[in-house]
């Protein structure tokens, strides 16, 4: 399986999972392409990485050219062509409202034809994910736009620099129940690697991933430009 959905809410971090997992998937040698079919957040979309991602050999397939960086609900055509090529690692990041979750209509026979994983993203500190029964509503709700299935549960609970075990914890109990209720895939859960020393491996039997924050806001970036 070399197909793979990675689908959030607003704020669950679905766009830095999407561009650590393609790092790691690089690391072990796979030929990767990460592509970007977010249409409802302006601010954090794997497009962003571009640049960055060409240097280290993962391609990013976004709108390109004078719409590269357009706040426009446009997909590129050279995703479909991605999703037939069985030779690339392909992850697609994907808006993670209803009508984010519709762009992957278009792709559905193929992405089918093919086989996939689909990943839901989940901060239990974020509105509409915050209880078992708001993440339940959610996946039936994503499902039904998207045609396709989720397989797997991914936790990314944390309050930024707030972030400590117990937080962490909470949400992994969250999201445990909602894979026990659903027989969903859960294992891992996110960290930023300037958290880490807070919140240990291992937490209730599952492995912690550790990320770096590469997805910046506007402002930050201009900050970080000397503006």
């Amino acid at each position: 399986m070399n197909l793979y959905i990675v689908i959030g809410a607003y704020g669950s971090g679905k766009s830095e999972y999407s561009i650590h997992f393609s790092r790691q998937l690089k690391a072990e040698g796979h030929d990767v392409a990460l592509a970007d079919l977010d249409v409802v957040n302006p601010y954090f979309r794997a497009r962003d990485v571009r640049d960055e991602f060409a240097q280290e050999g993962i391609e990013v397939i976004a709108p390109e050219g004078q719409y590269s960086h357009a706040d426009l609900p446009m997909i590129s055509p050279r995703v479909k062509g991605a999703i037939e090529n069985y030779n690339k690692t392909v992850i697609l990041d994907v808006g993670g409202d209803p009508a984010g979750c519709r762009t992957l209509g278009r792709f559905v026979d193929s992405i089918n034809a093919r086989g996939y994983r689909m990943f839901l993203v989940i901060n239990t500190m974020r509105p509409f994910t915050q209880t078992v029964d708001e993440i339940l509503a959610m996946v039936d709700q994503l499902q039904a736009a998207s045609k396709l299935e989720i397989s797997d549960l991914i936790c990314n609970t944390n309050l930024m620099e707030y972030t400590d075990k117990s937080i962490v914890e909470e949400g992994i109990k969250i999201t445990e129940d909602v894979s026990q209720k659903l027989g969903l895939t859960f294992e891992n859960y996110l960290v930023l690697d300037r958290y880490q020393d807070r919140v240990p491996d291992g937490i209730l039997g599952k492995k912690r991933l550790v990320m770096t924050y590469t997805l910046r806001k506007p402002w930050e970036r201009l900050v970080m430009k000397g503006i």
